[in-house]
């Protein structure tokens, strides 16, 4: 009989090794239109993401509809999708924001019954907007950059970051748990290997596949500078990865939730699984165009 950790561990490494070759499948083969495909893959867990998110809000008596969470998570990325696969105007993303701003805020005043709870369904509405969907445009607006090997670094930043970060908390974090609160089984071990691993993740990148780092400054052109401008990348993507961890446990432990669903083996839900890519997201985005696009 395996028990429930030996469990846990083996469908981590199965969802590890079928979804990483899944994801740069979507990225390298299936390019069309800025990568619609993986775009529309983004909308659609944004979408998920919200609906889980929604169904924590009710222990704060914030209650969504699922069909109305899964539109208002999946806007903001829909909106950007439009702009970056279709061409459409910048000016599509604002209007569709103020749009979904606007059914949060103006919907409420129909409402014949609960109206002392008003208030805190139109806060439960704009966090829906905002948390996943609004950090996930990012990765969205990478594929405008038609560099699938930025997009896949980001990636694997993040996912490098998780699992060494698991790993090294799994191994060295008996003695050093509990220090932040929100999520006492998080150590230290596992957040200082986390950033190791973002790191050697951005510099293995750089001496493997140095033609995902545009040259864009003759200055910079020597292998000292883009280690230290890649390095960089890695440990505040690493850092801003870690972060959207906490803060979803934070969210959870608030609502008294262990995991945010059960759709993913091995990680819980949906949000589980993008808390991380969801906040490292556009500090990747601004980092790697500052230094590398610009």
């Amino acid at each position: 009989m395996i028990d429930g950790k030996v469990k846990k561990i083996i469908e981590r490494l199965l969802i590890f090794l079928l979804g990483v070759p899944a994801v740069a499948a979507l990225v390298l083969f299936l390019p069309y239109k800025n990568n619609l495909v993986l775009n529309f893959v983004i909308v659609f867990f944004s979408g998920i993401g919200a609906i889980e998110f929604s169904s924590m809000l009710v222990k704060k008596q914030i209650n969504i509809s699922k069909a109305e969470s899964f539109i208002l998570g999946a806007l903001a990325p829909l909106a950007v999708t439009l702009k970056v696969s279709f061409g459409l105007s910048e000016l599509i993303i604002p209007v569709i924001l103020m749009a979904a701003a606007g059914w949060a805020l103006m919907s409420r005043i129909f409402t014949k019954s609960d109206i002392e709870n008003i208030t805190n369904k139109i806060i439960g509405s704009f966090s829906l907007i905002i948390y996943p969907g609004l950090f996930m445009c990012w990765v969205i607006f990478m594929c405008e950059w038609q560099n699938p090997g930025a997009v896949l670094l980001f990636l694997f930043i993040t996912f490098g970051s998780d699992s060494v970060a698991w790993l090294f908390g799994t191994l060295l974090g008996k003695n050093n748990r509990g220090i932040i609160a929100v999520s006492p089984n998080k150590s230290i071990a596992g957040f200082i290997g986390g950033l190791i691993g973002s790191v050697l993740v951005a510099i293995g990148a750089l001496l493997l596949f140095p033609q995902i780092f545009p040259i864009h400054c003759i200055e910079c052109f020597y292998l000292p500078n883009y280690l230290i401008l890649v390095s960089i990348v890695g440990l505040c993507t690493g850092i801003a990865a870690a972060l959207g961890d906490l803060a979803e446990s934070a969210i959870k432990r608030s609502c008294d939730f262990i995991d945010s669903g059960n759709s993913v083996l091995g990680r819980g839900g949906v949000l589980d699984s993008i808390d991380s890519i969801a906040v490292a997201a556009p500090v990747f985005y601004m980092l790697f165009f500052l230094f590398f696009t610009l």
